[in-house]
């Protein structure tokens, strides 16, 4: 397993989607996700902190866990099917450990929020991954700064 972060949500203006970058932590690739726009803000809202005024998905999940005293130790994304990821909420309740089924961008908007670590399958990494040249690091950290100012809502054309 490779350890990741969230390198930023971005909107692909070819497709006209929000891509979820998922980073290594020791590394230089990149993991692009193509998600839906209400995961991107949902994802935009827990970097930045951000709490909505009515609980959105990931933030119910995590009021649900944290009433019924269970936490959220990881997030995987663990296979690629059919040009689908899938990914993986690892839970833990008094000594037992349960793994659900998850999209990857509710997945990680519930991990960034809950803020425990982001993993993806090796071999994930390696087929789907894209080396990130240096020039390409410094464009994305450049575009990360500029979205700040944008308030995630606007990642799509729907009301909050």
């Amino acid at each position: 397993m490779i350890e990741v972060k969230v390198a930023g949500v971005l909107f692909d203006n070819q497709t006209n989607s929000p891509v979820m970058l998922l980073k290594e932590l020791d590394g230089n690739k990149i993991l692009p996700i193509f998600i839906g726009p209400v995961e991107a803000s949902a994802i935009a809202y827990a970097m930045e902190n951000i709490k909505s005024v009515r609980p959105m998905t990931v933030d119910l999940v995590k009021l649900v866990l944290d009433g019924l005293k269970a936490k959220v130790t990881r997030v995987i994304v663990s296979s690629l099917k059919n040009d689908t990821f899938y990914a993986e909420i690892i839970i833990e309740n008094d000594g037992h450990i349960l793994s659900v089924d998850a999209r990857p961008s509710d997945s990680v908007g519930l991990a960034v929020r809950a803020k425990v670590p982001i993993y993806v399958a090796d071999e994930i990494m390696s087929t789907a991954g894209i080396i990130m040249t240096e020039e390409e690091e410094s464009k994305l950290s450049e575009l990360r700064d500029s979205l700040r100012n944008i308030p995630p809502e606007e990642f799509g054309n729907y009301k909050m």
